[in-house]
C-alpha cells in the first residue's frame, strides 16, 4: 500500500478491494448511526414522559430539556471509547474491534427497546437508560476513527476527499433510516399506540442490522486490504503522551473545527422535528417525512463536499460550508416558524448544503493533519472532543434558549457563533491536500 496508489484498475473500474473497503465503512457507520439517531429522535418525541414522568408532570419543558441532556451524556464517553478501541485494536486486531463496537451499539439500542418505563420500575428506569446511553457513546467513539482511516489511507492521493466522504455519509444514511422508520410507524398507528409500544420497534430492529453489519465486515477481513489496514493500525497507535507532546495543537484544532457542524447536525437530528410538532403543532408523520427527504441533501452534499475538496482543497471547502452555515443559521428559523411543511423542508435542505461541505472533507483533512505514528489516536480523540463541544448538548441548549427567550432565532444566533468559531479554527490550518500520509 502506498500513498500514490492510483486506485483505478486497467479496465477503468475501481478495484474490488477498494469497493469492499468503501462498502464496509459506509455500511458500518450507517448502522451505528441509525442506532444513535433512533435514540436522539425518540428523546425528542416520547422518552421524556415515559422515563421522566414526575418531572414531565410538573414541568414538560424541563423534562424535554433533561431528555435531550441524555443525548449529550453519551458524548462524554466517546473519548474513552476512542482510547480503548485504539489500545485493544493493537492486541486483538482490527476486525474484532470494528465488530465489537458494532455489536455493542446494536445491543445497547435493542435493550432500550425492552427497557421498562418509570411507571413500571420507578427511578431505576432513567438510570438504566443512562447506562445504555453511555454504552452507545463508548461504541460510537471507537468506530469513527477507524472507518475514516480505512477509507482515506486506501484512497488514491487525488481522491482522498471523495473516499473519506463514504464513512461520513453513514451519518445522513443512518438518519434517513431512523427517521423513515419512525415516519412509517407514526403514520401507521395512533399517537397513543406509538407512545405505548410503537416507539420500541425501531430500537428492536437493531438486532437485524447487527447481523447485516457483521457479515459485511467479516467479508472485508478476508481481503488483502484489511490486512494492510491492520498493519497500518499497528504503526499508527502511539502512546497518548506522545500525541499530546507533539500534536496538541492539531488535536485542539480538529476539535474546534467540528464544533459547528456537529451542533447544527444534532439540531437536524434531534431538535427540528420535535420543535415543529410540539411548538408549532405540525403533523408528526409529515414532519418526519420532510426531515427524511431533507437528509438526502445532507448525503448528496457530503459526497460532493469530499469530491470538491479534492479540487479546491480541504480548507477552502470547509470555509465555504461554514460561511454558508453562519449566513443561513438565523433566516432558516423564520421559514420553520411559518409552520408550512414546504418551507420547513426548504429550511432544512438548504442547511444540509452547509453541513455537507463542512463534513465531507473531514476524514481526509483529519488524516492529513497527523503524522502516521499518532494518526489513529489523533483523529479519534479530536473527533470525540469536537462532538462533546458541539453536538453533545446542542438540543439541550436549543431547548433552554426557547424556554428562556421564547424566540427560535436565538438558536440561530447560537449556531452562527459556533460557525464563526469553527471557521476560525479551520482557517488556522495549512492546506493538507496531497500530503504524504506515510511520514
Amino acid at each position: 500500500m502506498t500513498s500514490t496508489n492510483p486506485g483505478i484498475a486497467p479496465t477503468g473500474r475501481m478495484p474490488t478491494e477498494e469497493r469492499r473497503v468503501l462498502a464496509s465503512t459506509l455500511v458500518g457507520t450507517s448502522i451505528e448511526w441509525y442506532d444513535f439517531f433512533i435514540y436522539a429522535q425518540a428523546a425528542g418525541l416520547v422518552l421524556a414522559p415515559l422515563f421522566l414522568a414526575p418531572v414531565a408532570d410538573a414541568s414538560p419543558g424541563l423534562a424535554q430539556v433533561l431528555s435531550f441532556a441524555t443525548i449529550g451524556i453519551s458524548f462524554l464517553f466517546r473519548p474513552l471509547g476512542a482510547i480503548v478501541a485504539g489500545h485493544l485494536g493493537d492486541k486483538l486486531g482490527r476486525k474484532r474491534m470494528l465488530v465489537f463496537t458494532l455489536i455493542l451499539m446494536g445491543l445497547s439500542t435493542a435493550l432500550i427497546g425492552v427497557l421498562p418505563t418509570y411507571a413500571a420500575i420507578g427511578a431505576a428506569a432513567p438510570i438504566l437508560l443512562i447506562v445504555l446511553r453511555i454504552l452507545q457513546g463508548f461504541s460510537a467513539g471507537g468506530e469513527w476513527g477507524g472507518a475514516a482511516l480505512m477509507a482515506v489511507e486506501h484512497a488514491p492521493t487525488a481522491r482522498r476527499g471523495l473516499f473519506g466522504a463514504f464513512p461520513q455519509i453513514g451519518v445522513p444514511i443512518g438518519m434517513i433510516l431512523a427517521t423513515f422508520t419512525l415516519w412509517v410507524l407514526t403514520s401507521s398507528m395512533s399517537p397513543e399506540a406509538f407512545a405505548a409500544w410503537g416507539w420500541r420497534v425501531p430500537f428492536l430492529l437493531s438486532i437485524v442490522l447487527i447481523g447485516v453489519g457483521y457479515l459485511i465486515r467479516r467479508a472485508v477481513d478476508e481481503s488483502p486490504v484489511f490486512e494492510d489496514l491492520q498493519r497500518r493500525r499497528q504503526e499508527s497507535s502511539a502512546p497518548l503522551g506522545q500525541l499530546f507532546k507533539h500534536n496538541t495543537k492539531e488535536v485542539i484544532l480538529t476539535a474546534v473545527i467540528f464544533i459547528a457542524n456537529n451542533a447544527a447536525g444534532y439540531l437536524l437530528i434531534a431538535f427540528f422535528a420535535t420543535y415543529a410538532v410540539t411548538a408549532l403543532g405540525m403533523d408528526r408523520p409529515t414532519v418526519l417525512l420532510a426531515t427524511t427527504l431533507a437528509s438526502f441533501g445532507w448525503l448528496t452534499f457530503t459526497l460532493w463536499g469530499g469530491h470538491l475538496s479534492d479540487r479546491l482543497g480541504r480548507i477552502r471547502t470547509f470555509q465555504i460550508g461554514y460561511v454558508a452555515l453562519a449566513v443561513w443559521a438565523i433566516p432558516m428559523w423564520f421559514l420553520i416558524d411559518s409552520a408550512n411543511i414546504v418551507w420547513y423542508f426548504v429550511a432544512l435542505f438548504v442547511m444540509t448544503f452547509a453541513l455537507g461541505l463542512s463534513y465531507g472533507p473531514q476524514a481526509a483533512l483529519y488524516a492529513e493533519m497527523f503524522p502516521a505514528n499518532v494518526r489513529y489516536s489523533g483523529v479519534s480523540i479530536g473527533y470525540a472532543l469536537g462532538a462533546i463541544l458541539g453536538g453533545a448538548f446542542a438540543p439541550t441548549i436549543a431547548s433552554a434558549l426557547m424556554e428562556n427567550f421564547h424566540a427560535s432565532w436565538t438558536i440561530g444566533v447560537y449556531i452562527a457563533i459556533a460557525s464563526v468559531i469553527s471557521l476560525i479554527g479551520v482557517s488556522l490550518v495549512k492546506e493538507t491536500k496531497g500530503v504524504d500520509l506515510f511520514t
